[in-house]
């Protein structure tokens, strides 16, 4: 088991397939001309499955691919195909532009779970967002998923300004579509000029929908990031990530694999290990792999504060979320 000093046993690996992506999100991306990794300096579809198989040897049950935009390298299929056969969950996060030309695969890797990046469902505000015209591709290949029976979840992270006037138009899609829509609490990373005042919380959130629908509270599953509810009559559900009002530290089942091959054991940790090197040289990778995780802190990577309001992201060392991987 990869157990930390604090009791807590990982059984969740995020895997970054690569930092590329074909949109330009400003929270997520800080500049158009972003620096992406060489080729060589990325993990090769043999490195992935290495890796895999040494984390699902060690107790890792759950894997969800990432990236940048997992779906932009071009041997996907093969990555996918190959990690489907190791005996865990697999899941995927995307932006959804390029998921038509992949659904046939998807299918036979047995994915049933796909969470879709998707901040507007408004054309131009899209645009705006992520700097490409892409709202149509992405809203059909949502529908093809649905069509197919995947569990979509959109992921929409909640600016305060922003959100306010497309909240309701969110959970209106739940009315009679069977989506999950998740409100992530704005997160700082280097370059997208977080403030706290441009969190909204999830309970803010919450007081605005209360306003237009009957919500229940739904059960929270084991290790989850999110709080659910229902609008009742609704054939979907809403849940908010509350990373920064309302912290879940205490039992975080995770840890991520950057796209270079580097091991973090939190989001806001400034630790990074690298695995890459060592596998390249044939070395065991596990005591890397243990002191990671051995390392970890107990609340938020040992950088924000309990109360956000309080935490200064001048003062934080990480990454883009890019560079780290969704």
């Amino acid at each position: 088991m990869l157990q930390d000093s604090f009791g807590r046993v990982h059984n969740y690996l995020r895997i970054s397939l690569t930092d590329h992506c074909n949109l330009r999100c400003h929270y997520c991306m800080p500049d158009e001309h972003y620096p992406f990794l060489p080729q060589k300096s990325l993990m090769s579809a043999d490195e992935i499955l290495l890796l895999a198989k040494t984390f699902v040897g060690l107790g890792i049950n759950k894997i969800r691919l990432t990236g940048g935009e997992p779906l932009v390298r071009k041997d996907f299929d093969e990555i996918l195909f190959r990690l489907s056969q190791l005996d865990v969950e697999l899941l995927l996060t995307t932006n959804g532009v390029l998921i038509d030309k992949h659904i046939d695969q998807l299918k036979k890797a047995g994915l049933h779970t796909i969470n879709i990046s998707l901040d507007s469902l408004q054309e131009k505000t899209f645009e705006r967002i992520t700097q490409r015209n892409e709202f149509q591709k992405t809203w059909s290949n949502i529908m093809l998923l649905l069509k197919n029976n995947f569990r979509v979840k959109l992921n929409i992270v909640a600016i305060h300004g922003h959100i306010e006037e497309e909240l309701i138009d969110f959970i209106n899609l739940t009315k009679n579509l069977p989506i999950h829509v998740r409100f992530i609490e704005f997160m700082p990373f280097d370059g997208n000029e977080w403030k706290s005042e441009k969190v909204i919380t999830s309970q803010e959130m919450l007081a605005l929908a209360a306003k237009d629908f009957d919500l229940v509270k739904l059960v929270d599953e084991p290790h989850a990031t999110t709080k659910k509810y229902k609008a009742i009559g609704h054939d979907g559900t809403i849940a908010f990530i509350t990373t920064m009002s309302n912290q879940f530290c205490g039992d975080c089942n995770r840890i991520r694999l950057t796209a270079e091959g580097k091991i973090k054991n939190c989001l806001f940790g400034k630790e990074e290990i690298d695995l890459l090197t060592p596998l390249r040289k044939g070395e065991d990778i596990t005591q890397f792999i243990l002191q990671s995780v051995q390392n970890k802190h107990s609340v938020m990577g040992g950088q924000l504060e309990k109360d956000y309001k309080q935490t200064d992201a001048k003062n934080i060392i990480n990454r883009s979320m890019i560079g780290i991987g969704g």
